[in-house]
């Protein structure tokens, strides 16, 4: 399959945007029901400011008549509105700047958290894998720092349209003629619609280009890569490639703001026009007072700032806001889609086991299988091995187990169920171990472990026995303060951690969890010799027999052939197929696979 075969699919599968309205009326039911007064109380305040800033056309008009004609009533009404207005416009932006500061901060807060929970509980990884997925979720990151002010822009927008119509109505006690005014923002609008849009549209384009250039700015700029390119001295490549995926970023955005930017000015030279027309008009051919030529002046040159910040707003919501408000009901959908047929809950216990039946798999956007027609049994209450060389599927098939990914083909069965059918969060809550590819979670030594099991993550008995079984004391008892230690050489007080020591603190945190229906152990001792990690899963098969009675079963992964033939059932997978299954001697006996690789191996370590 092409790479442009493969963004077709990825396109077919991410599904459509929702529409626009539908989506924006979701992100302000979710804003409401996190902060409904704030939200009633800056609408309000935004719509009343509206009233006295309208009014200063009317105001100037009857001071003009007043001094004019020498009517001090017109002159003292409208040197007191004026006042009024002056006063409470000040009063109430002072007012509404605390509240609409205030309301952000918190709708800031609670999106961030939204979108970060979404993105969770999908329950596979696939997401953080496919290239449109990744584009999409790129730009709501960027976007979701602005969600908190799509409401304060529509709040102002419903503002600058209400002193639209206000300025409209004093117009037309002038002359109803020049409503007609109103038709030369037309262009303004319709290009302030198009405008982001266009815009967004390149962006997303693009947006691969612009994750390259924060990733090599992260390369180039971090400690863990930072020793392999200072010894390979490849600094002046990597600042070559992330200008070019700059320059490819950002000149495709500029030539569009600047083609958008051409149209924007044409738009604005028609509405200039217009209104340069409907001055020339009212004080020529209308004949009219001073106080009504300096009612269409100022009511027009207000009139000209409305339409040109109601237009701005407008190309904001539509552009920044509504799209990414559009992006975060899709990233509902999308979680809410992979979710929806999970409705079966997790068993308490294993009786059967866990079955594969002509499971097959391939990863995202490649075409080459990594498990292909696996049919296979985990009995409950066993210990399960699976060996082979690297890239044979042993971690694809763990993740299969932990709903990290859904089988293209096939399915798994837990005591009869369907996986894909079983709560995702009440399975996840059945699993424990760690795995190859773990995370580096800099805290206090407690907490890294301690969130293995998040309601008991300060727990310090059940830290210390966690840490005990991952055969960790010897990691804890070197480090300054014990569990006490901050991690992680970056902080305050914090040291630097080997990778065999983050190792097995990941390995304990997996140990956390005292009844898992699934223990999985993917490669957790890759950094320690044979010997080590054989001595180490014996000790995890005999903690495993000795378990509670709830059919627990234990999977460990390894590529040492070495150091598993303590389990009850080894698993040989090779080119993507099981091959064999047995135990140590019955696989020795068979002299297949298993029994060539275990011997080519055990002659390495004789």
């Amino acid at each position: 399959m092409s790479r442009s075969e493969a963004d077709r699919v990825d396109d077919d599968t991410a599904g459509p945007m929702p529409p626009a309205l539908s989506s924006m009326v979701r992100v302000v039911k979710l804003g409401y029901r996190a902060e409904p007064r704030l939200l009633l109380a800056s609408l309000g305040m935004t719509l009343l400011q509206a009233v006295p800033d309208s009014l200063i056309a009317l105001w100037l008009a009857l001071v003009t008549d007043g001094l004019v004609h020498h009517q001090h009533t017109k002159l003292l009404v409208g040197a007191l509105g004026l006042a009024a207005s002056a006063t409470l416009m000040w009063a109430l932006q002072v007012t509404l700047t605390r509240s609409v500061r205030r309301l952000g901060d918190r709708l800031n807060i609670m999106f961030q958290g939204h979108v970060a929970r979404l993105q969770a509980e999908v329950a596979t990884v696939e997401h953080h894998e496919r290239p449109v997925y990744l584009d999409r979720i790129a730009v709501l990151r960027n976007g979701v720092f602005a969600l908190d002010h799509l409401f304060a822009s529509m709040f102002t927008l419903g503002g600058w349209l209400l002193r639209l119509t206000f300025v409209a109505v004093l117009l037309a006690t002038i002359h109803p003629a020049l409503l007609l005014l109103l038709l030369g923002a037309l262009p303004l609008l319709a290009v302030a619609v198009w405008r982001p849009k266009v815009e967004k549209r390149t962006e997303e384009r693009v947006a691969s280009h612009g994750r390259l250039g924060r990733h090599l700015f992260t390369v180039a700029t971090t400690s863990p890569p930072g020793k392999e390119i200072r010894v390979t001295g490849n600094q002046g490549d990597l600042v070559w490639r992330r200008r070019t995926a700059w320059a490819q970023w950002f000149g495709a955005l500029r030539t569009t703001h600047l083609a958008s930017a051409v149209w924007l000015s044409l738009a604005w030279a028609v509405f200039s026009l217009a209104f340069v027309l409907a001055v020339a008009w009212v004080a020529v051919g209308l004949d009219a007072s001073a106080g009504s030529v300096v009612l269409v002046l100022t009511a027009g040159g207000r009139l000209s700032a409305y339409v040109g910040s109601a237009v701005g707003e407008l190309g904001f919501l539509r552009g920044i806001w509504l799209d990414s408000a559009q992006r975060l009901a899709w990233l509902e959908d999308f979680a809410a889609t992979q979710n929806q047929h999970t409705d079966q809950p997790a068993p308490d216990r294993l009786i059967e086991g866990i079955r594969f039946e002509g499971v097959c798999f391939t990863y995202p956007g490649t075409t080459r299988p990594v498990l292909e027609h696996v049919d296979l049994t985990l009995p409950a209450g066993s210990v399960v091995a699976v060996v082979g060389e690297n890239g044979a599927g042993k971690s694809t098939l763990v993740k299969l187990l932990a709903r990290m990914y859904a089988p293209t083909a096939g399915r798994i069965l837990v005591d009869g169920t369907d996986i894909a059918h079983i709560d995702v969060a009440q399975w996840r809550e059945r699993l424990a171990g760690a795995f190859q590819d773990f995370a580096r979670l800099e805290f206090v030594a407690a907490t890294t472990v301690g969130l293995g099991d998040e309601p008991r993550h300060d727990d310090r008995v059940a830290v210390s026995s966690a840490v005990d079984r991952a055969g960790a004391t010897p990691v804890v008892n070197d480090l300054r303060a014990g569990l006490d230690t901050q991690l992680g050489a970056s902080w305050d007080d914090g040291v630097d951690v080997s990778f065999g020591q983050w190792q097995k603190l990941a390995l304990a945190r997996g140990y956390m969890r005292p009844e898992p229906l699934l223990l999985v152990l993917d490669e957790p001792t890759a950094a320690l010799d044979a010997e080590t990690e054989h001595a180490l899963f014996e000790r995890f098969a005999i903690g495993a027999r000795k378990g509670d009675d709830n059919g627990r079963v234990t999977v460990l992964v390894s590529h040492r052939f070495s150091t598993v033939r303590m389990a009850d059932l080894i698993v040989v997978l090779d080119g993507a197929r099981v091959v064999e299954v047995g135990s140590h001697a019955q696989l020795m006996a068979y002299g297949g696979t298993y029994a060539e690789l275990y011997s080519i191996q055990a002659s390495t370590y004789a």
